[in-house]
């Protein structure tokens, strides 16, 4: 019976977040006090009906300023930048596109295209846009005024008490780009030998244990934490190719174990002591990828190729990027 209900909580994603009773308590708190001032300013100084329909967006980014004040979702960069692209489409949308269900689809759909492009995804940011479309008449005759009052006004009145109520305890600096400077975090005085472990040797209850001590919400699960950190132990443990490992005749492969792993073959070069003029004519010999050869700086195919690949009978194998670099030498 265990196992089954295990497997429920996994498929529902129902994870463990052993956060303290404090901290909910805090990010409460935090919300209540953004909200609360936030609908003061709008009555004060905007007078609108519009503002009224913008607080519903400004309670989504308060879960994420106030619970998550470290997600990479919640910094100032995706909170404006979300926000006034979202409204800036969200206007255009309203203005241009008369069938309103067709007007606040593509509203949705291009301000999260235009998030992912621009860097910024904050999910309020959708709501945003949609609130810039079925908001009613008064927001409609703001036009792309609606961008400044009431958007970027609530923007950085939420932003402000963000930052001055999580700088009040030293665990919620934000934006989290402060914690990297707090020196009264226990966290930040970890030598590099202390941090230093192999996924194999983290156990669940090791995980729970750290989430216990950072006791905030992390907006990842455990699978993909430790995947993160094999990945990056993999990617640390293999030196990088650099120019002068590509050689002409050679064979590389980007190392993907993907669709998009391929292999390349240097089939003729440029030399330059210029890295700008410095050319190398690939073809790809395996793989799917789209582009099958081209002409590239060294430099750039040095930065797709992973490791170099020797010829094994009829197979190929993988070539230790020092094995090449002492035969080269060798020459």
């Amino acid at each position: 019976m265990k196992e089954p209900f295990s497997t429920l909580k996994q498929f529902l994603g129902i994870t463990q977040a052993p956060v303290s009773h404090s901290e909910k308590i805090l990010s409460a708190l935090g919300g209540f006090i953004a909200i609360f001032l936030l609908i003061v300013i709008n009555q004060i100084f905007l007078d609108l009906p519009s503002s009224w329909a913008l607080v519903a967006s400004m309670g989504a980014s308060a879960v994420l300023l106030f619970a998550v004040p470290h997600g990479a979702l919640s910094q100032p960069w995706p909170l404006l930048g979300g926000n006034l692209s979202a409204a800036f489409i969200g206007v255009s949308c309203a203005l241009f596109i008369d069938e309103p269900i067709l007007a606040a689809s593509c509203a949705v759909g291009l301000s999260i295209l235009a998030m992912y492009y621009l860097k910024c995804i904050h999910p309020p940011g959708g709501a945003t846009a949609l609130t810039a479309v079925i908001g009613g008449e008064s927001i409609h005759e703001l036009g792309y005024q609606f961008l400044i009052t009431p958007v970027l006004l609530n923007v950085l009145a939420i932003f402000a008490v963000a930052m001055m109520f999580n700088f009040i305890f030293h665990w919620r600096r934000y934006p989290a780009y402060l914690n990297h400077y707090d020196l009264f975090s226990p966290h930040s005085q970890l030598s590099a030998q202390e941090t230093t472990q192999t996924p194999a040797s983290i156990s669940h209850e090791d995980f729970i244990e750290a989430l216990k001590q950072i006791d905030s919400f992390v907006g990842v699960n455990e699978d993909e934490v430790k995947r993160i950190f094999e990945l990056a132990n993999y990617n640390a443990a293999h030196s990088h190719l650099t120019a002068q490992d590509i050689h002409l005749g050679s064979v590389y492969s980007n190392g993907h174990v993907s669709k998009e792993w391929s292999m390349r073959q240097i089939i003729d070069e440029s030399p330059s002591t210029d890295p700008q003029k410095d050319f190398v004519i690939f073809k790809q010999i395996a793989g799917q990828q789209a582009t099958r050869s081209d002409c590239i700086t060294r430099s750039e195919f040095a930065q797709w190729a992973k490791y170099p690949m020797v010829k094994d009978g009829d197979d190929w194998k993988r070539q230790e990027i020092q094995e090449i670099r002492q035969e080269h030498n060798h020459r």
